[in-house]
């Protein structure tokens, strides 16, 4: 009975000392589940020193070369971004596709944002779970890809906020055309 207690109380330490991040390699060679999270504590230090708060971000916005990139869908992007961004939807990312939109330059200032860093909650920027806000993966990916200097909006906003400068592809039109 003492033995089997033991034994019961080391196999819960084993099982308590494996965690999920302790990954196993993948057994597709191109999913590298490991790498992603090698990938994610590299970046994790860089993407704290790079979240800036609204003024900071628009004010790096209005410089030259400097892109806004928003990742979200076409649609929620037709409905509604900010000023001056252009869209590559996050599950489009590839090198090639990066390269098209953001050029060759991998030092090229990219500023992102997300849904999340709105208070609004309203459509087209619904709130998503707080771990699971686009700005994550965004920066994560954009860093993968070999884009370092990348700066993220860590404030919450209102999406009314004049600095936002939020607009529709409906205000973009010219109301003379059909």
């Amino acid at each position: 009975m003492r033995y089997s207690g033991l034994m019961l109380a080391l196999g819960g330490a084993t099982a308590l000392s494996f965690s999920p991040l302790q990954a196993t390699p993948d057994s597709a060679p191109q999913i590298d589940y490991p790498g992603f999270l090698d990938l994610s504590n590299e970046v994790a230090t860089v993407r704290a020193e790079r979240l800036i708060d609204l003024a900071e971000f628009r004010q790096r916005a209005a410089k030259s070369g400097t892109l806004i990139l928003d990742t979200r869908s076409a649609a929620a992007f037709a409905e509604g971004h900010m000023a001056g961004a252009i869209n590559l939807p996050f599950s489009d990312f590839t090198d090639s596709k990066l390269r098209a939109v953001i050029g060759d330059n991998l030092d090229r200032e990219i500023l992102i944002y997300c849904n999340n860093n709105f208070s609004n909650n309203i459509r087209p920027i619904m709130t998503k779970r707080a771990p699971l806000a686009l700005n994550i993966p965004t920066f994560i990916n954009l860093y993968g890809y070999g884009y370092r200097n990348i700066y993220e909006l860590g404030a919450i906003v209102d999406l009314y906020d004049p600095m936002v400068q939020w607009v529709a592809d409906d205000q973009l039109r010219d109301p003379l055309l059909p």
